[in-house]
């Protein structure tokens, strides 16, 4: 997993988006997990690490709140998302903890620390939540080379897909207006947005960051 060209100029992302239609979703900030099913039931779950390798938390990943341990698709599917704990459950725990040096300083250290228990028993009482935001493989299946048909077949299989919103150069400010006035009350931690094209082919063409 390698890590994306960042802009914070309005224009240089619309001249980036072009005439292509995009998706653009939160970034949320909390730590990539990949999920891997074989034969409809969960198999292995491998945080990002340095991007190449990381830690298995398969049995962590089973008490998700919303990971869903059995899926229709039988063949091998692998995913992408964010392990993220919300800012109520954060203010709970750390609440939970007393005024000591073992509360937590943000949701993401929280939710760092969580994934990584020892006991999956603390990790279940954490509230941990996954949204997925990237198909890396699905074989057999058709998307049209769409990676909006990626995320509705990701929520046939029951779970939950970061929000996303069909984006173009044109409706561009809009999309920015909605996310502005969204994150003000938004209970899940995200540090900025992501912009994809739903173009498959034509993304994979420009490189890999």
């Amino acid at each position: 997993m390698l890590s994306l060209a960042k802009t914070k100029d309005r224009e240089a992302m619309r001249a980036f988006i072009g005439n292509r239609k995009s998706l653009m979703s939160w970034k949320l900030d909390g730590l990539t997990v990949v999920l891997t099913y074989r034969e409809g039931e969960l198999a292995k779950a491998v945080t990002r690490g340095n991007g190449i390798v990381g830690d298995v938390i398969t049995g962590n990943a089973r008490v998700f709140d919303n990971i869903p341990l059995k899926i229709p698709y039988r063949g091998e599917l692998i995913l992408r998302g964010e392990a993220v704990i919300s800012y109520p459950d954060f203010e709970k725990i750390n609440e939970s903890l007393g005024e000591s040096a073992a509360q937590y300083k943000n949701p993401r250290n929280l939710c760092s620390g969580s994934v990584r228990q020892l006991n999956n028993e603390v990790t279940a009482k954490r509230h941990v939540r996954f949204y997925a935001f990237e198909l890396v493989r699905a074989d057999g299946v058709d998307f049209a080379q769409s990676r909006a048909r990626q995320f509705s077949f990701l929520e046939d299989q029951g779970f939950e897909v970061v929000e996303h919103v069909v984006t173009t150069s044109e409706n561009l400010d809009d999309t920015f207006a909605y996310f502005e006035q969204k994150i003000r009350t938004f209970e899940i931690p995200s540090d900025g947005l992501v912009c994809l094209y739903d173009d498959i082919a034509y993304g994979d063409s420009l490189g890999n960051t």
